[in-house]
């Protein structure tokens, strides 16, 4: 019955027997023991069909807590999470730039009490918080590596330094990982048997999603393409790039749309600005050729059925850089995979931590019947 009302919302005594299939009588005991154990509370009022009103019953919402947490260079974003899935407001913190005025549970810590106050809860009722970050932690000696660009943060054991400053339980990924939790939830990845998720933003990334399980390595690294050397063919395109990076990274990108005299300082500047300059499908035309570069060697490891294009190029470009992208896929390639844009509407790492931090309040939950 519990996991019933996480799944599907408040329903009422009748209801809940009637999906699991136990008499009325058993069904409103159970009821009564959730409502004791202090699991359920009251929600509403549902109109029958004929008689009175009856009551539905709903998850507490006041129990434990965890906040969602995605960590640029400079930034925080977080959000509170509840084992009923609510949605809670989105808070942004700016980070120090210095090494020397900032560590990793200050920072953590700044992102916890920004999101509950933008949601109006206690911080005390925070139990785990789920980190997103540019980077990877090694499974097997809880170090991060593939990252330096978080200024203060330790390489050694960040896990369990965060856990004893915070006094919460953590877990850290990959942001390109937690991307593709939430494609494959609410976006593009919906359904799909599996699926490809090339993040474009000022770094690059790829999380492989095999039939809902994410493909991490053995020390957390799959995916850090952005070390690949580029081939050849790419000397026509920009001599100066030695790897993916510096062919489809930020600066690479912005540099690509200045060249169409499309203004901006910085790529979130010059992918707002590309949103309606008369010279988009240039940018976009230039951009897929060198894309097409960074599929193809995913596409000989992996040969997936679905590409989507996420991060923040891969979201201004929407489905017409995508169908660019496919097009020149297939020109330079033997390969002919479905691309698509990324359908996560906003804050993509965040709702991919709030994906897996719900899941483990419901797991808590579960466990204490």
């Amino acid at each position: 019955m519990l996991s019933l009302l996480l799944e599907r919302g408040p329903l009422t005594r009748t209801r809940l027997g009637e999906l699991t299939g136990l008499s009325k009588p058993t069904a409103s005991q159970v009821v009564t023991r959730l409502e004791r154990a202090g699991l359920i509370v009251t929600a509403g009022a549902e109109q029958a069909a004929r008689g009175p009103q009856a009551t539905t019953y709903g998850v507490r919402a006041d129990g434990e807590l965890a906040v969602a947490v995605d960590v640029t260079t400079h930034t925080a974003t977080s959000t509170v999470v509840d084992a009923a899935g609510a949605e809670h407001p989105v808070a942004e913190v700016g980070l120090a730039r210095a090494a020397a005025a900032r560590n990793a549970v200050d920072d953590i810590r700044a992102a916890i009490e920004a999101a509950c106050v933008a949601a109006g809860v206690d911080p005390a009722h925070v139990g785990e918080v789920v980190i997103g970050l540019q980077g990877a932690v090694d499974p097997r000696t809880d170090d991060l590596t593939f990252t330096g660009t978080l200024p203060g943060w330790p390489r050694r054991a960040p896990r369990a330094r965060l856990e004893d400053g915070l006094g919460v339980r953590v877990r850290i990924d990959n942001d390109t990982n937690l991307a593709a939790v939430a494609e494959r939830a609410a976006g593009a990845g919906q359904g799909a048997d599996g699926f490809v998720l090339l993040w474009l933003g000022e770094g690059l990334g790829v999380a492989t999603d095999l039939g809902g399980m994410l493909y991490r390595g053995a020390s957390g690294g799959a995916g850090e393409i952005g070390y690949l050397p580029v081939p050849r063919v790419a000397d026509a395109l920009d001599p100066a790039a030695t790897n993916l990076q510096g062919l489809l990274g930020g600066i690479a990108v912005a540099r690509v749309a200045r060249s169409h005299g499309v203004r901006g300082r910085g790529l979130e500047a010059v992918l707002a600005a590309l949103a309606d300059d008369p010279e988009r499908l240039a940018v976009l035309r230039d951009l897929a050729e060198r894309i097409a570069l960074g599929v193809v060697p995913v596409l000989a490891v992996l040969d997936p059925s679905l590409v989507v294009l996420g991060g923040p190029t891969g979201a201004a470009g929407g489905e017409e850089l995508a169908e660019q992208v496919r097009a020149q896929v297939r020109r330079v390639s033997p390969w002919s995979p479905q691309v698509t844009a990324t359908a996560v509407p906003d804050h993509p790492v965040i709702r991919g931590a709030r994906e897996l931090a719900t899941a483990d309040l419901r797991d808590q939950l579960l466990a204490r019947i």
